[in-house]
């Protein structure tokens, strides 16, 4: 399959870009800014139009190139890829890239660089980034992934071609999902839906039964919401679940990485490691680095979490303004009891849980202490009296 049919629910955007990179290259331009919601994919249509931008068949066979596969691995010599666990992208990792971007590619047509997450810039870095945008070197491409055009500044947004993406249709993300995991129509259908259009949850939901397990017991816990002791075991739970998840998800990541390190220095599973390579090796786990990658896994889980109990109350919302035979709900298997919620609620009390879920995220990205951010919103939940 062409690398185009790995993108999910983005037509007009793939006949945008797969056109780009069909043309001549002489037209083309040399910033871009890629905008999508969380999990639209934004990164994937990144990789997949410098895969198409540096293969001799533009993507298009039905077969890979080398070229694609190794673009989409993340091992081509002339595309780089800038991420970060951290909150900002740092200054001296910009400069870095930037002394990348003035090379000259060493086999493909461009040096491509790929930013994710260029809203987590500060403006002096992006400032250091702004000149190389005004002026690329004559065979560099610049991908940069964000939210939103608001969220770069302005000096940068005025120097790039922007590409907006939507939020897939749950029937795009399950047919997906179909394709890609292997889940049986019901189950991709169903995990879709709870996923809002979020590609990765929804492919998380479909391969990790404990993770959708545990967002059903969350959501039930929410709606069963009565007591102050209740919200209080509620935000213990979902803290200890979220530590858990991100210490398995960093321990996979870290197998995975000693294995391939392995594989690419030619030993065995049971080699010694010898000692011009034991400092790399051991870096692959060092200790400060697998906190800081476990802390931002829970970040991310608990944000996952914060999206699921704001869809209990989109549904409520949806039940009170007569909407959902035309959007329809989130949590159809609690029905029951969102309808009960409906009824107790009023409208203006649906709106002030929201923006309380709302500062919950805020106060979790100023790095608040969890346990202390969750236990007060659970008991901002409680049935007024």
């Amino acid at each position: 399959m062409s690398v185009w049919d790995s993108i999910v629910g983005q037509p007009r955007v793939v006949d945008q870009l797969r056109a780009v990179s069909s043309g001549d290259g002489r037209a083309l331009a040399q910033s871009w800014l890629i905008c999508g919601p969380p999990g639209s994919g934004r990164s994937h249509v990144a990789r997949a139009f410098a895969a198409a931008l540096e293969s001799p068949d533009h993507g298009l066979s039905e077969t890979p190139t080398r070229v694609t596969e190794q673009v989409l691995a993340g091992t081509h010599p002339d595309v780089t890829t800038l991420t970060t666990d951290k909150v900002t992208i740092g200054i001296d990792d910009v400069r870095s890239l930037i002394g990348t971007a003035e090379q000259t590619p060493s086999t493909a047509p461009w040096r491509i660089i790929i930013i994710e997450d260029v809203d987590r810039m500060l403006e002096r870095t992006t400032n250091v980034l702004l000149k190389e945008i005004e002026e690329p070197s004559p065979r560099t491409i610049w991908l940069l992934c964000a939210p939103s055009a608001q969220d770069v500044l302005p000096t940068i947004r005025s120097r790039t071609r922007i590409v907006n993406l939507g939020v897939p249709d749950d029937a795009d993300v399950a047919a997906y999902l179909e394709r890609s995991c292997g889940a049986d129509r019901a189950t991709a259908a169903r995990v879709a839906r709870l996923a809002e259009g979020h590609i990765g949850i929804a492919a998380l939901y479909a391969r990790d039964a404990q993770a959708l397990a545990d967002r059903d017991e969350l959501v039930v816990g929410v709606l069963g919401l009565a007591r102050a002791s209740q919200a209080v075991l509620l935000a213990d739970s979902l803290i200890a679940s979220a530590k858990a998840q991100a210490q398995a998800d960093v321990d996979r990541q870290a197998e995975r990485a000693q294995q391939e390190f392995r594989r690419v220095n030619g030993l065995g599973e049971d080699d010694r490691v010898p000692p011009s390579l034991r400092g790399m090796y051991n870096a692959l786990t060092k200790k400060d680095e697998l906190k800081r990658q476990a802390t931002r896994r829970q970040r991310d889980v608990l944000d996952r979490a914060l999206n699921s109990v704001a869809s209990v109350y989109r549904d409520v919302a949806v039940l009170q303004n007569d909407a959902e035979s035309s959007v329809g709900l989130v949590n159809v298997e609690n029905r029951k009891a969102i309808v009960d919620l409906s009824v107790a609620l009023r409208r203006e009390q649906v709106i002030e849980r929201l923006d309380r879920i709302a500062v919950a995220r805020r106060r979790l990205i100023g790095n608040v202490n969890p346990q202390l951010v969750f236990e007060a919103l659970f008991c901002e939940l409680l049935p007024q009296r």
